[in-house]
Order: C-alpha cells, then sequence, then structure tokens
C-alpha cells in the first residue's frame, strides 16, 4: 500500500514537473496591447480609412509622422512617429490606482517595405530597437509594425528604421508615389475588443429614477441602486477608477452619466506619402541639367565672340 502510494506521489511530481517545463519552454504570447488589435482584426486599417486602434481609445489626440519625400531603393532610412501628451496628468490604471500613460504606435508601409534587419542599422538604431521591440502586425504583412506599450515619458517619439524594397529585383513592386498610414496611442482604451467598457471611461444610468442606494464594493467599485417611478430597480456596477458624480437621493434620466470621465489619453490618425524613386530617373535628370546649363554657356560664348566679331568690323 505505502509502495503504491509513493510511486503515484512521484509519477504525479513528474507530470507537474513536466508542464512546468514545458510552459517554460513554450511561453504563450501575452493577451495586451497591440496583440488586442492584432488578434481582433486582420487589417488595421478599415475601408473608412480609419485605424482601428480608434475602436477602443475614444478620445481624439493629435499624431505626427516625419518621413522623407522620397526614398531610394535597397536604402535604409527612417519613419519618426510623435505622440504629444502632458507628461503631468495620470491615467487610471487597471486596478483603479492612478499612474503614468504609455504609448503605442501602429506604422502602415507600402507592400516591400519593412523594418530593416540588424545588419543594416547602425548601433544606435539596433539599441533603439531593441528597448522599443518593433514587431510586425502579421507574419503576411512585414510592411505594417507596431509598438507598445512603452513608457510614454521616454518615448514620445518613436523610430522606426524601415528598409526600402528594390522593384529591380522584385519585379511585383514598381517606383512610384506610395501611401504611409500612421496611427498613435497614449493611455489606456475606454472599451474592451469584446465590447466591453474599461474601468477608463465614463458610466451611465441604466434607467431613470432615483439614486436609492450606493454601496462600496471590496475592489474599490461601487454599486449603484436606482429605483424608478414603478418601483422597479436597476443596479449599475462601476468598477474603481471612475469618480462617482451623483449621489444617494439624486435623480436621474437613463444615460446620464454618473461618474466623471477619467480619460486622459486617445489616439491620432496621420497619412502622408512617400516616393520610391528610380535612380535612373535622378541620373537622367542630372544628365538632362548638364546639358542644358552646357548649352547656356555656349549660348554665351557664341554671343561675346559675335559681339567681338562686330566691333572689330565697326572698328575697321
Amino acid at each position: 500500500m505505502r509502495s503504491s502510494f509513493l510511486r503515484k506521489a512521484i509519477v504525479t511530481i513528474a507530470a507537474i514537473a513536466t508542464l512546468l517545463a514545458g510552459s517554460f519552454a513554450l511561453p504563450q504570447a501575452a493577451s495586451a496591447y497591440p496583440i488586442f488589435a492584432q488578434s481582433q482584426y486582420e487589417n488595421p486599417r478599415e475601408a473608412t480609412g480609419r485605424i482601428v486602434c480608434a475602436n477602443c481609445h475614444l478620445g481624439a489626440k493629435p499624431t505626427e509622422v516625419e518621413v522623407p519625400q522620397s526614398v531610394l531603393p535597397d536604402t535604409v532610412f527612417e519613419a519618426v512617429v510623435k505622440i504629444p501628451y502632458d507628461t503631468s496628468v495620470q491615467q487610471v490604471q487597471g486596478d483603479g490606482s492612478k499612474g503614468p500613460l504609455n504609448v503605442g504606435a501602429v506604422l502602415m508601409l507600402p507592400d516591400g517595405f519593412k523594418l530593416a534587419p540588424e545588419d543594416r542599422m547602425t548601433d544606435e538604431q539596433k539599441e533603439k530597437a531593441a528597448e522599443l521591440y518593433i514587431q510586425p502586425y502579421s507574419d503576411a504583412h512585414p510592411n505594417w509594425l507596431v509598438v507598445g506599450p512603452v513608457p510614454g515619458e521616454q518615448y514620445q517619439e518613436i523610430e522606426f528604421p524601415i528598409l526600402s524594397p528594390d522593384p529591380k529585383t522584385d519585379k511585383s513592386l514598381r517606383f512610384g508615389k506610395y501611401p504611409v498610414h500612421v496611427g498613435g496611442n497614449r493611455g489606456r482604451g475606454q472599451v474592451y475588443p469584446t465590447g466591453q467598457k474599461s474601468n477608463n471611461a465614463v458610466y451611465n444610468a441604466s434607467a431613470a429614477g432615483q439614486i436609492s442606494a450606493i454601496a462600496k464594493t471590496e475592489e474599490g467599485g461601487y454599486t449603484v441602486t436606482i429605483t424608478g417611478e414603478n418601483g422597479a430597480t436597476a443596479t449599475d456596477e462601476i468598477p474603481a477608477g471612475p469618480e462617482l458624480i451623483v449621489a444617494q437621493g439624486d435623480t436621474v434620466k437613463a444615460g446620464d452619466p454618473l461618474t466623471s470621465n477619467p480619460n486622459v489619453g486617445g489616439f491620432g490618425q496621420v497619412d502622408k506619402e512617400i516616393v520610391l524613386q528610380n535612380p535612373d530617373r535622378i541620373k537622367g535628370l542630372l544628365a538632362f541639367f548638364a546639358i542644358v546649363s552646357l548649352t547656356q554657356i555656349m549660348l554665351v560664348l557664341k554671343k561675346k565672340q559675335v559681339e567681338r566679331v562686330q566691333a572689330a568690323e565697326m572698328n575697321f
């Protein structure tokens, strides 16, 4: 009996050890921003042109991007996404406490463009890319890049080292003008991809009537009970974070806010254009300028020669 118990215990311990080893060897991806968007949307840009981050980050904030007007093929350049905000403000965290804002960015480049490989980056670019952990939006689209969340106090400017394609080696591409779409977020979202509100949003009354009771929950939130004129009651659960702006005895209408708006962040989108320039066209343009300049010089010299001949004939 005792030996049988020992064998079962050894087998159980071995199984647990195997599971733990497998968990450490094959860690699972964290379900956090920007994984939320990646798991819900195959394309981060909707048919309307709006980047899907705006579905959860409802506040409108400015975002800027700096990209070269034109780039040569097979060259590394930088796209700089600027996400400005007041660093003195604090946002509501998941547990209801206040803390600093995080930022994130989505950079949608034309087909063929991609994150520069390490052997093409400078030492400074390698260091920054390692800190930011820039990743492709999906395996099928290495030209769509995402970053975040990262501390906003350090990264109000996010630099993406980009490698341009070469249409001479990839016949599916061509030289010309292409659009670039950029989204920049600061702070937590107000809605989860499942449609539920986060604790960083305004909570509204679900029914009209008088607030008959307000109870504090163990998690730090509130349970608000509303009693209608017919005696029916409705209960609204408010998580920790938003501040109540109503009190017991107040009369509210359906949809009236029960809390203040705790959101201090938001999302912004900007669209740019970049030209993949054919170096042969530049060479041809320079050759054209050289010919025009030489022609102008020859005309001036010829004019001077004619003037000297006319002056000599007049003197004779």
